[in-house]
């Protein structure tokens, strides 16, 4: 899996996560991925210094890449960022709207002078309607995108806890690119792809907008339960830890009362015997539920859980996760020591892959520059 894009050339003017996110997933599966980077460096290198002095967002999103600092209004280092694209199999860009056109960049002409070029923009809001020249970041997208209208609880809208339109669009320019790669083989042309924040966050928004545009519903923010099923959501045990469950069909919810609730009454009970009646007293069923689980901490009340076959999850705190049974774990080289990441969610034959460096400022621009400053882009 590792070596699967070996001899792919990949540049990117890139910063922050979106675009880190696509180009270091290429660079994951072995293509060469060529970080251009400002003077000052991407941003997201500042974001912390938690992970002993690198940024907890730059060594995530860019392991095994190279880094050169290019000015690019100068005109030796634009001849350097000319000839790499010249033989560029794909090129990546999130600057600001128009950023990249303004610097002489513009992909109809990079991909003119190189037709097998896959040439990505990744925007805020996408190159038409009247939001293309905005700025967009994370969470202004959560908002604008009405996720956050549905995130949260009672007591108001919450932040999704990581980025996650960034990575709903690096995502989907990933699918993009690997999809491009298939069509060039193909026809031996590349394609412009555009990808933004939004209409990445939104294709996810499909449901509750479905919901909403031909039911009239608009979702409730249930916080850790779920809107339409009970009991599916999350208790208090006595530890004062939360576990989380979910009952799916009445047979789960009978084995429930009698082996969990140690109730079975409860079972055919009219004010719970079946999901919709549950719905409708939830507010009865959560206390009964409570005052058992008060009785028992965490481990025991899923020990049950899962002796009665109801999927159930702790409500992991980061010391939780961290010491999670079920992780799987990378290591990667950084400029400041090795750091050990959780591991990709897709394995290949059973193995997880090894990963490249995350490269310091400019760790690689000597070698770049002598590779393409003497390269003919005339």
């Amino acid at each position: 899996m590792s070596g699967d894009l070996s001899g792919l050339f990949v540049v990117t003017l890139e910063q922050a996560v979106a675009a880190p996110y696509l180009s270091g997933r290429l660079a994951e599966a072995g293509a060469r991925v060529i970080k251009v980077e400002r003077p000052e460096g991407d941003f997201a290198r500042q974001y912390d210094q938690l992970v002993h002095g690198e940024s907890a967002y730059f060594v995530w999103l860019n392991r095994g890449k190279e880094s050169v600092c290019l000015d690019l209004r100068s005109e030796a280092d634009r001849r350097v960022m000319e000839a790499m694209l010249r033989t560029a199999d794909v090129f990546i860009q999130n600057l600001a709207p128009g950023a990249v056109e303004r610097l002489g960049f513009a992909p109809d002409r990079l991909r003119a002078q190189n037709p097998k070029l896959i040439t990505v923009s990744i925007s805020g809001y996408g190159d038409e309607g009247p939001y293309a020249r905005r700025k967009a970041y994370d969470l202004l997208v959560q908002a604008e995108s009405g996720l956050s209208a549905i995130t949260g609880n009672e007591h108001g809208s919450a932040r999704v806890g990581v980025s996650v339109c960034d990575i709903a669009c690096g995502m989907t320019a990933h699918q993009a690119v690997l999809q491009a790669l298939i069509a060039r083989h193909a026809t031996g042309q590349g394609r412009h792809i555009a990808v933004s924040l939004f209409h990445a966050l939104t294709d996810w928004m499909n449901v509750p907008y479905l919901q909403y545009a031909y039911g009239g519903k608009t979702p409730d923010r249930n916080g850790l339960n779920h809107p339409t099923i009970a009991p599916y959501g999350a208790y208090a045990c006595s530890d004062g830890k939360e576990i989380l469950f979910s009952i799916q069909n009445e047979r789960e919810w009978v084995r429930f009362c009698a082996e969990v609730l140690g109730d079975a009454a409860l079972a055919t009970d009219p004010r719970f015997d079946g999901n919709s009646h549950r719905v409708a007293h939830r507010d009865a069923l959560d206390a009964i539920i409570l005052e058992v689980f008060a009785r028992d901490d965490r481990a025991a009340v899923s020990a049950r859980l899962e002796a009665a076959g109801i999927a159930n999850g702790a409500v992991s705190s980061m010391e939780d996760l961290a010491r999670h049974p079920q992780n799987r774990f990378v290591e990667v080289g950084t400029p400041s020591g090795p750091v050990r990441l959780l591991a990709p969610g897709a394995t290949a034959d059973g193995k997880v892959p090894e990963f490249g460096a995350v490269p310091a400022l400019d760790a690689h621009g000597a070698q770049i520059r002598r590779e393409f400053a003497s390269a003919d882009v005339s």
